[in-house]
């Protein structure tokens, strides 16, 4: 199966160095993520095809600068070369690389997580805080999907990092 991640870049750069001052306010795809079922947290061993950045067509890499950018380095195509190397050539048998990278950006725009919790009025906000249901409830109705909520540790406060399908 397929792990779908998406991550609240505002968190990711709060515990990481990121090029921009300002991080952007919506959640984008950290990686689409092939797993096994005798230990989920990390692929099969694989040998797929290394990144090839000519089969990331142009209006792809239109599509993925903006549900898949780079929030770090800012280097995108760096950053599908790496996810593609570690974890998309582990589902060639399913997915070959333009079939994963254009499948990412579908489930992305399928399961919008900004805008769904948008609809809920659940925004970013320095006093406001939601509870775990709070936030899983509308993506669920959205989605017909349970989401895994992953957050980090900031003093006493959790912060939502990764939405995970």
């Amino acid at each position: 199966y397929f792990q779908f991640v998406q991550q609240w870049p505002p968190t990711n750069c709060k515990f990481r160095k990121c090029s921009k001052p300002r991080p952007l306010q919506r959640f984008t795809i950290h990686g689409l993520w092939p797993s096994n079922y005798s230990n989920p947290t990390r692929p099969s061993n694989c040998t797929g095809l290394q990144f090839e950045a000519r089969k990331v067509y142009p209006q792809l890499q239109s599509d993925l600068k903006i549900s898949w950018p780079d929030v770090e380095s800012g280097n995108d195509t760096k950053f599908w070369e790496d996810e593609w190397n570690k974890h998309g050539k582990c589902s060639e048998q399913t997915l070959n690389q333009r079939q994963y990278f254009e499948r990412s950006h579908a489930m992305w725009t399928s399961f919008n997580i900004t805008e769904i919790l948008q609809n809920a009025s659940i925004v970013p906000h320095p006093t406001k805080t939601w509870s775990y249901s709070d936030i899983v409830a509308p993506i669920k109705t959205a989605t017909e999907r349970t989401p895994l909520l992953r957050c980090k540790l900031d003093k006493k406060t959790q912060l939502l990092h990764e939405v995970v399908f």
